[in-house]
């Protein structure tokens, strides 16, 4: 039990680190595309997120399961907003009425 327990959270330290790494070194002109494929990744959470709260087996699962399915909902409705409005600066300009 212990050993899987220091497996995971060493995992999870090197993810944190990986990760900051990758995200720092990304020119700005890639962030849009980027943030499409990090939608598409919390959707898939989603879907996990469902799962874990429709089973049967304890009310901790489901509660924490609702939890995720909050969570992963409202980074991917703001990610969707964020690349949304990104694209849109860079659309043609509408011209003013005077």
């Amino acid at each position: 039990m212990m050993g899987a327990l220091l497996v995971g959270l060493y995992v999870f330290v090197l993810a944190i680190f990986v990760g900051f790494e990758i995200i720092t070194k990304i020119p700005p002109t890639l962030h849009t595309p980027l943030m499409s494929g990090a939608n598409a990744i919390s959707g898939i959470t989603l879907v996990g997120a469902l799962v874990a709260a429709n089973s049967q087996r304890a009310t901790t699962a489901s509660i924490l399961g609702l939890l995720a399915i909050i969570t992963a909902t409202i980074n991917v409705v703001g990610g969707f907003m964020v690349t949304d409005r990104m694209l849109a600066m860079f659309g043609q300009k509408k011209p003013k009425k005077s």
